[in-house]
């Protein structure tokens, strides 16, 4: 995680999760590993086979460009996701009257998936690992602090649990629903 910017104009000094919009490249980018059948099904719940893709994709552009962590390997200068590190853990959805939206799928993956050393882009400032319990010592949007939480309720399941449990999606201001 890392802190926004004081001048960001979206959550400025919020510590926040590396991420971003998928861009038009994502949907044909190539990958090392295709996402596992479960991750996949969760995301196709809301989303077309090739945006799920796309979404993992983007998930691990993201990561590297924010943070130089690598999800899979790199080919020249060029990044393969391991798209088979990652799972689906929820969804968040602003309401429709806030000027700044997002629709945010939050993928997760094993540290020891990710290689290479942290540098920062100068996007997110303060950018390392926390500790789960470390978060609160820090400003944190609503809605971080209850996908923190989804994924502390996520850690302490059995993986059968994972795979069977009801998808999340936070809508409007940080509603906590089933995902349809």
């Amino acid at each position: 995680m890392g802190l926004r910017h004081a001048r960001h104009r979206f959550m400025p000094n919020v510590l926040v999760f590396p991420g971003g919009r998928v861009d038009p490249a994502d949907h044909h980018a190539p990958a090392s590993s295709d996402l596992r059948a479960s991750t996949r099904a969760c995301l196709e719940r809301r989303a077309t086979p090739g945006l799920a893709r796309a979404l993992g994709i983007a998930a691990a552009r993201e990561l590297f460009e924010e943070t130089g962590l690598v999800l899979g390997s790199m080919d020249g200068d060029g990044l393969l996701p391991d798209l088979g590190a990652l799972d689906y853990l929820c969804r968040a959805v602003t309401p429709a009257a806030m000027p700044i939206r997002f629709n945010a799928r939050f993928l997760i993956a094993p540290a020891k998936a990710a290689n290479g050393a942290l540098r920062g882009s100068g996007e997110l400032e303060e950018l390392r690992f926390f500790a789960l319990d470390e978060t609160a010592e820090h400003r944190l949007a609503t809605i971080t602090a209850r996908i923190l939480a989804e994924f502390r309720a996520w850690l302490a399941m059995a993986p059968a649990e994972r795979e069977a449990r009801e998808l999340i999606c936070f809508r409007g201001m940080d509603d906590r629903l089933p995902e349809l």
